[in-house]
């Protein structure tokens, strides 16, 4: 071999070596980073989502959006999407994702989530939920009187219901659950009675009908339980004296339960970072991180093991309905016709 050859292949090496350098890095940091497609807005995801980063070295990227746009986005980004995990407020529309074939069977059986808070075919599992309850004005309202969703519409109450507007996927599925449950002239009579006895046109959200309870508005209201439980927990006066003025009634406690709403996530069909993926769920699920949400969002835990922070645990254990409603999408839909035909705003 010539000098020239010996010297030519020393030049190629050192090539290779440094062309390995510099790509090995880049490949191993393209395996550690986790994408995100994510319905919630909250601060305590701020929260959590750092703590991940910091103790597995996952760079989180976090794309937000509505449910629905993000299911749309999914659809198109095919076998293409970066997404490696969908996270929805609402259990039928992660359902709607799996039967749209765009999430994949979690296989993940050691998550301490109780059954009924995880998809029966095991394409999601639960965060956090929190209950769709019945704010009360306590200076007016006694709570003994309404024990349902369905005493909302009795003529006695006309001029004195907060709700927030049909657009609202909690009261989607809320109907979608009075549907499921009573059938659908029940439902329908019942969203009706709601529109007669509105105080206003529906605005706002779940906050602002309980501030309109201690404005003089109306008396009753149909908010989530974490909200009130933020507002109880506000450094803003008027928004702790608007969570201290009112009561809560867990309705349906003899019957089908009261209605909850599911924080869930699910694995995308095709996750390019499937193992991070993994990490990342049973990190949500973790006792620890479930206590975050608990005592930051004021939600109620899905890990069985974690209690809900002492703001919502002080009213009470209640019976849950166990969202049967949302494996079909035949309630949802017919719950928006039903919205429309009433004058639901």
């Amino acid at each position: 071999m010539s000098n020239d050859d010996f010297t030519m292949n020393k030049f190629l090496i050192l090539i290779g070596i440094v062309l390995i350098a510099a790509c090995s890095p880049q490949e191993k940091a393209a395996e550690e980073v986790l994408n995100v497609y994510s319905h919630r807005h909250y601060d305590a995801d701020k929260l959590v989502f750092g703590k991940f980063e910091e103790e597995s070295g996952i760079k989180i990227n976090l794309v937000k959006a509505g449910a629905d746009e993000l299911i749309n986005r999914l659809e198109l980004e095919g076998a293409n999407s970066p997404a490696d995990v969908l996270i929805t407020v609402d259990a039928a529309k992660l359902n709607r994702a799996r039967d749209k074939g765009l999430l994949q069977p979690l296989q993940m059986p050691t998550l301490n989530i109780p059954e009924e808070l995880r998809d029966p075919q095991d394409y999601w599992t639960a965060l956090t939920f929190r209950a769709r309850v019945i704010a009360y004005d306590k200076l007016k309202i006694n709570p003994a009187d309404i024990t349902t969703y369905l005493d909302l519409s009795k003529n006695e109450w006309q001029g004195k219901v907060l709700i927030r507007s049909s657009s609202s996927v909690y009261n989607q599925s809320l109907l979608a659950s009075v549907l499921y449950n009573e059938g659908e002239e029940v439902a329908k009579t019942w969203a009706a009675g709601i529109v007669n006895n509105m105080a206003r046109d529906p605005k706002g959200g779940d906050r602002d009908q309980i501030k309109a309870i201690a404005s003089g508005v109306g008396e009753l209201a149909v908010v989530n339980t974490y909200y009130v439980g933020l507002l109880l927990n506000s450094q803003n006066p008027e928004e702790l004296a608007a969570g201290n003025s009112v009561g809560i009634i867990f309705p349906n406690q003899e019957t089908s339960g009261t209605h909850i709403n599911i924080s869930g996530i699910g694995i995308t069909k095709h996750s390019p970072n499937r193992e991070n993926a993994t990490r990342f769920i049973k990190f949500l699920t973790s006792e620890d991180v479930q206590k975050i949400y608990a005592s930051t969002s004021f939600e109620y835990p899905a890990n069985a093991n974690v209690n809900a922070d002492s703001t919502i645990a002080e009213w009470g254990k209640f019976k849950y309905d166990h969202l049967n409603y949302a494996d079909s999408l035949y309630f949802s839909n017919k719950a928006i016709e039903i919205f429309d035909e009433v004058g639901w705003k």
